[in-house]
C-alpha cells in the first residue's frame, strides 16, 4: 500500500508521456498491427486482428496503464476514471486523508496539468481508441466479410466509446457549445498527430455518431454468446443512446435506447437488498469488463476499483485506512424510507438492510459497521456506500470483481427523458414510474407535470441509481448545472477542504489538457487549453441550489 500526496504530479523526467500526438510511439505487447501487416490479405490476419481486439477490451482494467513504473494505485484503467468523475460530483464524499489517492478530484486540484489524475482523464480514452484504431488500420472494409466486418464493429463502438469518456468533461454540452473547440480527433486515417489542433464539439460529436451508426451496420447479426465484455449490436445502439442524449437529441435517444434494452430487465428489489453490481453474468448488465485475477497482480490488488469504492475488500484503501466512499447526506435525504436503494448507504445510525443479508468474519448486521480488524477493517462511518458487493465474497483478499459499463437501468432512465423532452412527456412519465415502483419503491408516485420537471425528477433518479458508476460529472456538464454539496452553513457531511458548490457554466468545470499534449501537440499549446476558472475555495457559493437537493 501507499500513501497519495495529493500534490503528486507527473513530469516528463520520471514517466515517459503518452499522448494523443505520440500515440503512434505507444506499443502494447500484441496490439498494434505493423504496416507490413496490413498489406496482408484480409483472408490472413484475423486470428492477428481478433487477438488485438482482445487487447482493446483489456485495456479497459490494466493496472498502471498510463502511469507505468511509477505505480500508481490510483491507475487501474476506465473504472479509475468513473471515480474521478464522480468525486468531482455533488454526491460522493470522502475524507480528506492522505490515503485518499482521488483527493485532486475532490477538491477540483485535478486541474493541474502535470497531475496524475489530469494525465489519466485524458490518456486512458486515447490510449484505448489508438488501439482501435490499429484494429481498423488492419481491416480493408470494402472487401472485409464476416469475421473481420465484427472486428470493425467492436472497434469502432470502442472509440466513440473513448470520445464520450473526453467529449462531455473539456467543453460544454452540445446543445449551447457546438461550435466551441473540443478534443483532437485521431483516426486510423490522421495525418499528423504532432500537429493535431482541437475539433469542436460538433466534429465530435460527429466523429461519435458516425462510428456507432456504422458499428450497429457492422455488427448486424453478430452474435457475442455469454461474453458481455463485447460490444454487440444492442450496445452499439446503447452508446447511441447515450451520445444522443448528451447532445439533446431526445427522441434519438429514446428510440435507441428502447432498441438496445430488448431483452433485458432491471435488478429485482430482491436482487439489490444485498450487495451488488460486481457481476457481469448479472441478467440486467449489457456490457462491462471482465476482470480476473490475473488483471489485479499489482500491488496486491490496491489498485483496483473494490479497493477505492467498495467498503468490503481486505486488501483495500477503503476498508484498510477508512477512506470509504459515502453518500452527500443532501441526496440521501431525498431517497423515501420505501426504496430498496436508501439501504444502498449505512444510515447515521449505521444500520442498512443490506448488512442483515451479509457477514464478515461472523460479524452480521450494523455489527458489520462498528466491526474493526487490525490491518484489515476499520469502522464505517455514517452514510458509507454499501451497494458494491465483491464477486469472490465479503471481505476477500480478491478484488478481481467486475465493473459495470451499460446497465439496463442507464437505458430506461436515458428512455424516460428522451421521451418526456421530446413532446411525450405522459409516454415518459409512465416508464420512470413503471422502473421505479416495479423495481425500486413499491410507493413511488411521480409528481412532475411538465417536461422540465420530469427531466430533474429523472435526473435525481439517475444520481441514486447510478452513483458510484462514472455518470455524475456528464449529466453535470450535459443539464448545465450547478454542483451543489452544502446549503448555506451546513455541510452536511463534507470534509472542510471540499465543501464548496460550483455555479453552472464555471470554467472551471472544464478538464485540462495535460503537460504530456501541450508539449508534444504543436496545435494544443497551453494558451489554446482550458484555463479559464480558478479552483473552489471552502465555503464558495452556499446559496446555491439545484432543484433535486434542496
Amino acid at each position: 500500500m501507499n500513501t497519495n500526496n495529493k500534490y503528486y504530479a507527473l513530469t516528463l523526467t520520471c514517466l515517459a508521456l503518452i499522448s494523443c500526438s505520440a500515440m503512434d510511439e505507444m506499443v502494447p505487447e500484441g496490439s498494434v498491427v505493423t504496416q507490413d501487416q496490413v498489406v496482408g490479405t484480409n483472408e490472413a490476419i484475423p486470428d492477428r486482428v481478433s487477438a488485438d481486439l482482445a487487447g482493446v477490451y483489456t485495456y479497459a482494467c490494466q493496472q498502471y496503464s498510463v502511469t507505468g513504473s511509477q505505480a500508481a494505485d490510483c491507475d487501474y484503467g476506465y473504472p479509475s476514471l468513473c471515480l474521478s468523475q464522480d468525486l468531482n460530483g455533488p454526491d460522493m464524499v470522502c475524507d480528506n486523508s492522505s490515503y485518499h489517492w482521488f483527493s485532486p478530484s475532490s477538491d477540483y486540484t485535478d486541474r493541474q496539468v502535470n497531475y496524475i489524475i489530469a494525465y489519466q482523464r485524458y490518456a486512458v480514452p486515447y490510449n484505448q481508441l489508438k488501439l482501435a484504431n490499429d484494429v481498423l488500420a488492419s481491416i480493408d472494409l470494402e472487401t472485409a466479410t464476416g469475421e473481420l466486418r465484427y472486428f470493425a464493429g467492436q472497434a469502432k463502438a470502442i472509440r466513440a466509446f473513448d470520445y464520450l469518456a473526453l467529449a462531455p468533461y473539456f467543453q460544454f454540452s452540445y446543445q449551447t457549445h457546438k461550435d466551441s473547440p473540443c478534443v483532437p480527433i485521431v483516426t486510423e486515417d490522421t495525418p499528423d498527430y504532432a500537429n493535431n489542433g482541437r475539433a469542436t464539439v460538433g466534429q465530435v460529436y460527429t466523429q461519435i455518431i458516425t462510428d456507432l451508426t456504422d458499428a450497429i451496420a457492422l455488427l448486424e447479426g453478430f452474435d457475442r454468446g455469454t461474453d458481455k465484455s463485447k460490444i454487440d449490436q444492442q450496445v452499439a445502439y446503447g452508446l447511441r443512446a447515450r451520445a444522443y442524449l448528451y447532445m439533446g437529441m431526445y427522441a434519438e435517444a429514446a428510440a435507441d435506447a428502447e432498441k438496445a434494452l430488448a431483452g433485458y430487465t432491471p435488478y429485482s428489489i430482491a436482487e439489490v437488498s444485498t450487495p451488488a453490481f460486481c457481476r457481469i453474468t448479472d441478467h440486467n448488465w449489457m456490457w462491462g469488463i471482465l476482470i480476473e485475477p490475473d488483471n489485479i497482480t499489482g500491488n496486491g490488488g490496491y489498485p483496483s476499483w473494490p479497493s477505492h469504492l467498495c467498503s468490503f475488500g481486505s486488501v483495500s484503501y477503503t476498508a484498510n485506512t477508512g477512506v470509504y466512499k459515502r453518500i452527500n447526506t443532501l441526496l440521501y435525504n431525498q431517497i423515501p424510507d420505501t426504496d430498496v436503494r436508501k439501504g444502498w448507504w449505512i444510515d447515521a445510525n449505521l444500520d442498512s438492510p443490506l448488512l442483515e443479508t451479509i457477514s464478515w468474519d461472523g460479524v452480521t448486521g450494523r455489527d458489520i459497521s462498528t466491526l474493526q480488524i487490525p490491518n484489515t477493517k476499520t469502522a464505517f462511518p455514517a452514510y458509507t456506500v454499501v451497494k458494491f458487493g465483491m464477486e469472490a465474497g465479503i471481505g476477500s483478499t480478491d478484488s478481481s470483481s467486475d465493473w459495470p459499463l451499460m446497465r439496463a437501468e442507464e437505458m430506461i432512465l436515458t428512455q424516460a427523458e428522451g421521451l418526456a423532452m421530446s413532446g411525450q412527456t405522459g409516454q415518459g412519465k409512465q416508464v420512470l414510474e413503471d422502473f421505479v415502483k416495479t423495481y425500486r419503491d413499491p410507493q413511488y408516485v411521480c409528481e412532475a407535470s411538465s417536461a422540465e420537471d420530469l427531466q430533474t425528477e429523472i435526473w435525481k433518479q439517475r444520481r441514486i441509481e447510478l452513483w458510484g458508476e462514472g455518470f455524475s460529472m456528464a449529466d453535470i456538464m450535459r443539464l448545465n448545472k450547478p454542483v451543489v454539496r452544502i446549503q448555506g452553513n451546513e455541510t452536511a457531511n463534507w470534509p472542510d477542504a471540499y465543501a464548496f458548490n460550483v455555479a453552472a457554466g464555471d470554467e472551471y468545470f472544464l478538464l485540462r489538457f495535460p503537460q504530456g499534449e501541450t508539449n508534444t501537440n504543436l496545435a494544443v499549446s497551453p494558451e489554446q487549453n482550458n484555463n479559464g476558472g480558478t479552483v473552489p475555495q471552502p465555503g464558495q457559493n452556499s446559496d446555491l441550489r439545484d432543484g433535486v437537493t434542496n
